[in-house]
């Protein structure tokens, strides 16, 4: 039983440090390649944004639907407050 305590912790450091280690390696690789990514698809966003003058104003509408709300939906009711 106790040998068994001793493997497990054995392969438990052993592991943990092969963790930090190759952590330490790839980490930074994988970091620096995601910043590298994130920064051309903002510079990709920002060179296809059209270029405006200052000051100048644009509206975008979206077309409405041709839906149409009824104007017979139901009846008003009129609530009266009770005193109690």
């Amino acid at each position: 039983m106790l040998v068994g305590l001793f493997k497990f912790l054995f392969w438990f450091f052993v592991i943990s440090y092969l963790i930090k280690f190759l952590g330490r390696i790839f980490v930074p690789i994988f970091l620096k390649r995601f910043l590298n990514k994130s920064s051309q698809r903002f510079q990709q966003y920002q060179n296809t944004k059209p270029n405006k003058k200052e000051g100048e104003v644009t509206l975008e509408t979206k077309k409405s639907s041709s839906t149409s709300t009824s104007k017979d939906v139901g009846d008003y009711v009129d609530f009266e407050e009770v005193d109690e």
